[in-house]
């Protein structure tokens, strides 16, 4: 930087732009540097020329080239193939769907498919479909801790080494699981020439905790290794290198986001695990450090560049996704979703962790789902199972929510644990309270399909994941071409972010050195990628 006071001043062909529209030209132009000058106009700024200390204007400030792809760590750039350091995160049901991972990948971004929730059969097929259109290209796949269903990540996993999937963003893990740490290992060899470790397997772990990312950034439990071991699930030379390694690459901290969230502001919660990442690296002394990235209320370039400001490695949006053409979410969600405001969302239980109080965060503009959920909790709490309802409550539930008899409900759930999880049903067997448990968690499970494929008789109940970064990101585009969900493509929203991101970056060294850019003038606006403006933000 350099200040009013030093003998510099700059010198160049064009001529700078004095007004609000000539400034934000310079500011927007990235690939070059920005130089803020006196003029006989007034102070002005200009894109490009250079700093002299012979003929010119006065040189007030002046700032390095900025393109979005020097945003974040490099090392994430090179561990995953990416130009960005930027990810599209998992959201369960497929709603991160397959179009979504393919086109961000095309891009040079990184998403994660959304397949919790979804049949073994089903991410197969998807899985099948990276293999034949992004060949070579970055992607992830989304395992997400099932306790109350652990066949369910055991298949996951094992279904992600047929296919040879590289990288995987695990999320809702309380603790270490053996599935988790299975996919870990049976990644892990020596380089034949160096000898170094080599982590075959990328792990990208989503945390809102300290505990929890301390055991990812640690090495795996020797316990569950040597179980591991002694299943045949590993080799005994992934066991011995299993102490070399922290259990994930990458530690996305996710603060208030839709779906499973704790709720903490990621400006407190940063820095935390910032602090707890370097104290481990001090103690293991690993060749790469863990990165860590954020997530969580990211949904407008202002703030996506203050997590990088923070120290973020990377950034990770999710809510924003949802309403893109390729996310898998419905048109009618999608409308609900461009309609929403920062204060929209609500908490409410979650339907994998039901009985555990778990909760996660949704959309409640629209809907009914929030206080219905609840509602299915509290009676959970207060009466032992299905037959100890009053006779009103469950006339009510039947009429209003259920829309069938319990019953009814009760039959489809043995018929969907019989082929999904019978283990579900052999522990419900004698277990009234169980059984209530999961007849509450086909609602919970149905709102989220009811919403996914736009089931227009039941828009009172859809169950849409969304945290505030959704009202943030429509208050950002209003007046855009990125208004209308129609227009919603997902690389066009990454390159945006990240380009207003680094502009917004620009901005505040600009501020550091005294400038003060006009408020017309320092406001990114999205406008189509086709624009002559836009040149090279690809």
């Amino acid at each position: 930087m350099h200040t009013e006071t030093t003998p510099w001043r700059w010198h160049g062909e064009a001529g700078p732009g004095t007004d609000p529209a000539g400034i934000h030209q310079a500011l927007s132009d990235l690939e070059h540097p920005c130089f803020i000058v006196r003029t006989p106009s007034g102070i002005g700024a200009v894109a490009g020329g250079q700093a002299t200390s012979g003929p010119g204007l006065p040189l007030l400030a002046a700032a390095a080239p900025l393109p979005p792809r020097s945003l974040g760590s490099p090392a994430f750039l090179t561990a995953h193939g990416v130009s960005h350091a930027y990810m599209a995160g998992a959201m369960a049901g497929g709603i991160a769907s397959a179009d979504l991972v393919i086109a961000l990948a095309r891009e040079g971004f990184l998403a994660s498919y959304g397949a919790a929730g979804l049949l073994p059969e089903t991410i197969e097929k998807a899985l099948t479909r990276f293999a034949a259109e992004i060949p070579g290209l970055p992607y992830a796949v989304n395992l997400i801790h099932s306790p109350s269903e652990e066949r369910l990540e055991r298949e996951a996993v094992e279904l992600f080494l047929r296919h040879g999937v590289r990288c995987v963003e695990a999320s809702a893990f309380m603790n270490l699981s053996p599935h988790v740490v299975r996919y870990r290992l049976t990644g892990l060899r020596r380089d034949p020439s160096s000898g170094a470790v080599v982590a075959d397997h990328r792990l990208i772990a989503k945390i809102s905790r300290p505990e929890t990312a301390e055991r990812f950034m640690r090495p795996a439990p020797a316990t569950l290794v040597r179980a591991l071991l002694d299943q045949g699930l590993i080799s005994a030379e992934q066991a011995e290198l299993a102490k070399y390694v922290p259990m994930a690459d990458d530690i996305t901290v996710e603060g208030d986001s839709g779906g499973h969230t704790d709720r903490r502001p990621l400006t407190a919660l940063l820095p935390t695990i910032l602090r707890l990442r370097d104290t481990v690296q001090r103690e293991h002394r690993y060749p790469t450090p863990v990165r860590v990235g954020a997530a969580g209320g990211l949904g407008c370039p202002s703030s996506v560049a203050a997590a990088f400001a923070m120290g973020a490695a990377y950034a990770v949006t999710g809510s924003v996704n949802q309403s893109c053409v390729e996310s898998g979410a419905s048109r009618a969600t999608k409308a609900l979703l461009a309609d929403t405001g920062i204060a929209d969302c609500e908490m409410a239980p979650a339907a994998d962790m039901f009985e555990m109080g778990v909760e996660l965060q949704v959309l409640k503009k629209g809907t009914l789902f929030p206080m219905r959920a609840k509602r299915l909790y509290e009676l959970y709490q207060r009466y032992d199972g299905l037959e100890a309802l009053p006779d009103t409550e469950r006339k009510k539930l039947e009429d209003q929510i259920f829309r069938r008899p319990l019953e009814d409900v009760w039959q489809e759930c043995v018929g969907y644990f019989r082929r999904r999880d019978p283990e579900q049903l052999a522990r419900a067997a004698d277990h009234p309270k169980r059984r209530m448990a999961l007849v509450f968690r086909w609602y919970l499970g149905m709102a989220s399909r009811w919403s996914t494929v736009g089931d227009p008789d039941r828009v009172l109940d859809y169950q849409v994941w969304c945290g505030p970064a959704m009202g943030a990101f429509n208050d950002w585009v209003t007046a855009s071409y990125l208004k209308a969900p129609g227009n919603r493509r997902v690389a066009d929203i990454a390159h945006h972010l990240m380009r207003g991101a680094a502009f917004h970056t620009r901005l505040a060294q600009l501020r550091l050195a005294g400038v003060r850019i006009p408020a017309s003038a320092a406001d990114y606006r999205p406008v189509p990628l086709e624009s002559p403006s836009l040149e090279g933000a690809r």
